[in-house]
């Protein structure tokens, strides 16, 4: 794709178009399409990095990177989302790729725990991450735990 980039930013340097962008792709993923009312502004975006792609100012990709101790002892990623636009380009593979890449440099281990809707638990698979056998419903979508040694 033209002009397509990638960025990661801590929330502090995100801008408040970025922002914007970013919350709206939440919504319309998470609540609009996935038809559930979430409580998505929950405290952890300041905590989080903030990894997407865009182009002309509109995320194609993204999720959120944690370190270790913040949503789980071990670091974490999370809502994982490719937009409407972004799909079929391989942009969500992309993104777990440069996700597992950014924890292994950053905060130096390759040990990540997330929590995955269980309709991507084969596309997870395929980064290493193994089903830990622990399913839950989160916001009445079947969960499972997984984790990557």
């Amino acid at each position: 794709m033209n002009n397509m980039i990638w960025k990661i930013k801590s929330f502090e340097e995100i801008t408040t178009s970025e922002l914007y962008e970013i919350i709206k792709a939440r919504v319309d993923v998470f609540v609009v399409e996935q038809d559930c009312p979430y409580p998505d502004l929950d405290d952890y975006d300041q905590k989080a990095l903030h990894l997407w792609a865009e182009q002309d100012q509109k995320v194609l990709a993204y999720c959120r990177i944690f370190n270790q101790g913040i949503k789980y002892p071990e670091t974490s990623i999370g809502r994982v989302l490719t937009t409407e636009k972004g799909r079929g380009k391989n942009f969500g593979k992309q993104l777990i790729q440069y996700a597992v890449e950014t924890i292994e440099n950053r905060f130096h281990t390759s040990e990540v725990r997330i929590s995955a809707q269980d309709y991507l638990l084969r596309f997870y698979s395929g980064f290493g991450f193994e089903d830990t056998g622990k399913k839950y419903l989160e916001d009445n979508i079947p969960h499972t735990e997984m984790f990557r040694k």
